[in-house]
């Protein structure tokens, strides 16, 4: 037990290593206020969003871009609230503090044709976006004022088709927040990271672009919309094998989307469940390499544990294998933390260290089993 335990450690401590390795190998991105000349095509899938949407409009409307230049696709997945009357009162110049300086904001309803809604979104919206570059994002988001001037500059100082923007979530500074805030922030350092070692398997819908072109010369998203969500992991790996030197990551701070991290315990289950139900169905070797291995350790850290309390396990290799675990967790962690600015988070790391291996494995063990419900729907597994 102590080899194996040995062997699946070293593995780990390789692998997160390669990670904090990439991480650094991506540059920063500066803007240098070139002047604008992408056009943008944003999508934005909604469903009962009506306590979210008055930030998102908010931020679109500070936004620094011109508005001749990007168009804003919002669609709507059947909503139930006010949602849909919220964008019109705004569209409409409604809402206090409008700006009658605005770019070309409209609503198309969803066409359902698969078991997945969001991509059968994102596809209804595609087939009518009057511009080359589409950008998605969600629609519990806040969009940074430079957003679309970061992909804009980065699309005319790099030869891209597609690139992956940063998401965290915002800090309301309770224990939940941040324990899933410090799960994205590595999340996000893993994405990061594996751009970097050249092997991407991680992106985040929240702030994805990539051209019109490119997404109708892969078909879109045929072959997974059997699966509900994924819509960004299952393209990103279509593109990674495509157009591996045309995917890039914007690791730039006014690209920073921030969205909302989940009210509760049940409704974080309900996510990561979601989340999970999709692994099994990865074409990317890594990324399949990658998960696997995060839950062998964390299943053998819970395992140890347990059996070293009985007098199985030796207590000492226990803590040597705790100690790398976290001081290469903490190292990659701090360095999204410093990316996102968000280093205060850290202070709960040492409690989140604790419960995270539980967590996962719990999560991991049930999406095998039941299905999920997300925004009123349920899906089977």
């Amino acid at each position: 037990m102590i080899l194996i335990s040995i062997i699946i450690t070293v593995s780990y401590l390789i692998l997160i290593f390669s990670f904090t390795y990439g991480f650094n190998k991506v540059n920063d991105f500066k803007l240098e206020d070139l002047p604008s000349k992408t056009h943008f095509s944003v999508i934005i899938p909604f469903r009962n969003e009506a306590k979210h949407l008055p930030n998102l409009l908010k931020s679109i409307t500070d936004l620094n871009y011109p508005k001749q230049l990007f168009e804003v696709i919002f669609v709507d997945d059947d909503s139930e609230d006010d949602s849909v009357d919220i964008i019109k009162k705004f569209i409409n110049g409604k809402q206090i503090g409008f700006d009658c300086a605005q770019p070309d904001i409209h609503i198309i309803s969803n066409e359902r044709k698969t078991n997945s809604p969001k991509k059968d979104a994102i596809t209804s919206a595609i087939n009518k976006a009057k511009f080359e570059w589409i950008i998605t994002t969600d629609a519990d988001c806040t969009l940074p004022k430079y957003w679309l001037d970061s992909f804009d500059e980065y699309i005319q100082k790099s030869n891209t088709k597609c690139i992956a923007g940063p998401v965290t979530y915002e800090d309301n500074n309770s224990f939940l927040n941040r324990f899933q805030i410090l799960d994205l922030l590595s999340l996000q350092g893993a994405t990061i990271g594996g751009f970097g070692i050249k092997k991407p398997f991680l992106c985040n819908g929240a702030n994805f672009g990539y051209q019109k072109e490119l997404f109708k010369a892969l078909n879109g998203f045929d072959g997974n919309n059997q699966i509900a969500s994924g819509d960004d992991i299952f393209l990103l790996e279509k593109i990674a094998k495509k157009h591996p030197k045309e995917l890039h990551y914007l690791k730039c701070e006014q690209a920073i989307v921030k969205t909302q991290s989940q009210p509760n315990w049940s409704h974080l289950f309900s996510q990561r469940i979601r989340w999970a139900a999709k692994t099994s169905a990865y074409n990317n070797w890594f990324g399949k390499l990658t998960g696997i291995l995060v839950l062998i350790m964390n299943a053998l850290v819970i395992t140890i544990s347990l059996l070293a309390l009985i007098g199985i396990f030796n207590y000492k290799t226990l803590l040597y294998i705790l100690i790398i675990k976290f001081n290469i967790d903490f190292y990659l962690i701090y360095q999204s933390a410093t990316f996102f600015d968000q280093k205060q988070i850290l202070r709960t790391f040492i409690f989140a260290f604790m419960l995270y291996p539980f967590f996962s494995v719990y999560v991991a063990f049930i999406s095998v089993f039941k299905g999920y419900k997300w925004k009123g729907r349920a899906f089977k597994r």
